[in-house]
């Protein structure tokens, strides 16, 4: 071999091992299949770091729970085994006790009023909670206002509600609040209801819209009802052994990817919030847009004094007084 040829061997050599060694793929996992809320959010997210960086950074999306459920993925970011997660809070308060207070039932009014306090002092402070668990919080994002379906009637008040058995997210405020509404709650983990609700293991389940949609739950449940009952807020959720690892400018670069993908993400609600209720009529549910509200909120105020007590009624005055 020529000096010339092992010249350009040498330095051909040192460009692949170069290449291969600065690129990064991280595994990013998400309760929802692929199209959904989630998943445009996690596209966002991974596009953006991928371009800013390069392609020195990349992620490898695993939807539908392919990394397990909803806990199960944020264990095992917090253990280090997976890098980012998007999940919704149900189980978060199980790692971090201070997020339990964002599940409170008719804590929030609406879209609005959630947003505002989640992007504003209060939701900030509260990311800054993760930490001392183990977790880093990027950023809040959404998965929306939760509403009951059911195959054994169409639920208009509170009363229509008693002793459906229903399965909820493994969370107990959401338990707490929904057995005042004489709901038998089921926890079970997300990727194993629709085959309870086939089945008949249970009778219902509550989800946002875009869940809904997104799990296809119209195949198998017969009722809707626009309860709006809970505001379920979304995370994404990355590992300190990823984050420490990450330079100053690295670390801003997440952080406008996460803002990128809640943004994405928000506007998928959005449009699944103005659509999705028409598309579930088409798929075969019935759907009670005017609920009695008023007799859902009546039943809470046994749970919502314990709520007081635990999470501090200050705390959750100032959360209510957000416009």
């Amino acid at each position: 071999m020529s000096k010339i040829q092992r010249l350009i061997f040498t330095i051909a050599s040192l460009i692949l091992a170069g290449t291969t060694s600065a690129q990064t793929v991280f595994k990013m996992g998400h309760a929802l299949a692929k199209g959904s809320h989630y998943d445009v959010g996690a596209v966002a997210f991974c596009d953006e770091i991928e371009k800013s960086t390069n392609g020195r950074y990349k992620c490898q999306i695993y939807p539908s729970s392919a990394l397990g459920g909803e806990r199960e993925e944020v264990e095992a970011v917090q253990l280090g085994t997976q890098d980012f997660v998007i999940t919704s809070t149900g189980p978060v308060g199980n790692f971090v006790p201070e997020m339990k207070i964002v599940d409170i039932p008719f804590l929030f009014r609406d879209y609005d009023h959630a947003r505002k306090t989640l992007d504003g002092k209060i939701g900030q402070d509260m990311l800054t909670k993760f930490p001392k668990h183990g977790l880093v919080a990027l950023a809040w994002s959404e998965n929306g206002f939760r509403h009951m379906t059911n195959n054994k009637r169409p639920i208009v008040g509170v009363a229509d509600a008693n002793g459906l058995k229903m399965r909820t997210m493994e969370n107990k405020v959401h338990i707490e609040g929904y057995r005042s509404f004489g709901i038998q709650p089921t926890p079970m983990a997300f990727p194993e209801v629709f085959g309870a609700l086939q089945q008949g293991v249970v009778d219902g389940q509550e989800n946002p819209i875009p869940v809904i949609l997104a799990a296809k739950f119209s195949q198998v449940q017969k009722y809707l009802s626009l309860t709006g009952h809970v505001y379920s807020p979304g995370l994404i959720l990355t590992s300190p052994r990823v984050w420490d690892k990450l330079s100053d400018s690295d670390k801003k670069i997440f952080m406008i990817a996460a803002k990128k993908s809640v943004d994405a993400t928000r506007k998928k609600v959005d449009e699944d919030e103005a659509n999705g209720v028409a598309q579930l009529r088409k798929e075969g549910m019935q759907v009670v847009t005017k609920v009695d509200g008023n007799s859902f909120r009546d039943a809470m105020k046994g749970p919502f004094a314990n709520y007081s007590k635990e999470f501090g009624a200050d705390n959750i005055a100032a959360i209510q007084a957000v416009k």
